[in-house]
């Protein structure tokens, strides 16, 4: 792509290192600039060419940037996002965008006002695994659904180490606003907004003082269930991804490789990039006329976040509409918030 978008990254911890920098400097749509790095200095050793500012404002106000990513603490997101937007930059916010409806509105309501955009970093439709998930559900093989279950199911019974993601008084905080906005987005893609909702809520920790497990339950039409669960201590995980139909189910494990690939130094650019290891594929159980099971495996296509960030040139540059929509992160908001 011609006419890459001059881009400034907000921090370099795990989510500038894994999930932004490894594309913004392999997409030819992008040319990152600068980054952020209020004490230590560490970008430099990866990608020595890239200026590091030590304030936010040194950023604002560079006139080159035309968009600013925003990959801070979550309780920080909408405070900067408005920031960058008042100082006539384009943002991209990682999940969540904000803390409740009001402030997204007050985000996208100010982009719009500037002639700029507000994209939020969804990632998570981009997994190998989810988009089999989504491939089969669109196929029709299963027939009409009746209840569907998307779960983040992790053990990690020992507190975090950085104290705002463990302090009850930190806003934007805990399970519910790190890895719910992850199935929310999928469950919201692939059936939209629910008639209504039931939410659950917990501590289970010891000492927590934060939510560490969520269970939602969305109710559609023709009395489809959607159920929505994480969780800190699931020392066996369920698969992450099990759909039920008139015709079939099919099951899923989390199987996407791509966070590992690029915690390990791969880059985007690859061939092996995205693809998951033979033993993955995904159980497909289907009904026939005579009431016989047959079982097949699922092979996942390539997961790639590159899309993502296609995405957000191609809105930048032509006007094109963003996947993610002001609609579905209300949407999502609205489950979250409540």
């Amino acid at each position: 792509m011609s006419n890459p978008i001059v881009t400034g990254l907000l921090s370099y911890g795990m989510s500038g290192r894994l999930f932004h920098a490894p594309f913004l400097t392999t997409n030819p749509g992008f040319k990152l600039k600068v980054v952020v790095e209020r004490h230590i200095k560490k970008m430099s050793a990866d990608y020595p060419n890239i200026i590091s500012y030590s304030t936010i404002e040194d950023l604002l106000n560079d006139t080159a940037i035309e968009l600013i990513i925003v990959n801070t603490p979550n309780f920080t997101h909408f405070d900067f996002a408005r920031q960058a937007l008042l100082a006539g930059k384009h943002v991209l916010i990682e999940k969540p965008a904000a803390a409740n409806v009001k402030e997204v509105k007050e985000l996208y309501d100010l982009a719009k006002s500037h002639n700029l955009h507000v994209f939020v970093y969804q990632n998570r439709r981009w997994d190998s695994d989810f988009l089999a998930v989504k491939e089969v559900i669109e196929s029709g093989r299963l027939g009409r659904l009746t209840e569907v279950h998307l779960r983040y199911d992790r053990y990690k019974p020992i507190l975090a180490v950085k104290p705002f993601k463990e302090t009850k008084d930190t806003p934007v905080n805990g399970l519910v606003y790190d890895l719910a906005p992850h199935i929310v987005d999928q469950a919201m893609l692939l059936f939209g907004r629910p008639l209504s909702f039931d939410k659950i809520t917990a501590k289970q920790r010891d000492n927590s003082e934060v939510i560490d497990y969520f269970n939602f339950r969305l109710n559609y039409p023709g009395e489809l269930k959607v159920y929505l669960t994480g969780g800190l201590l699931f020392p066996e995980p369920l698969p992450s991804f099990v759909v039920h139909g008139t015709l079939g189910s099919f099951i899923k494990s989390r199987c996407d490789v791509q966070e590992p690939q690029l915690d390990s130094g791969m880059l985007p650019t690859d061939p092996a990039y995205g693809i998951e290891p033979v033993g993955s594929e995904g159980k497909l159980v289907t009904i026939g006329i005579d009431n016989q099971k047959t079982v097949e495996w699922i092979p996942s296509g390539r997961g790639n976040y590159n899309h993502l960030f296609d995405a957000v040139h191609h809105t930048i540059r032509n006007n094109a509409l963003y996947p993610i929509t002001e609609e579905q992160i209300s949407w999502q908001m609205e489950l979250l918030e409540a």
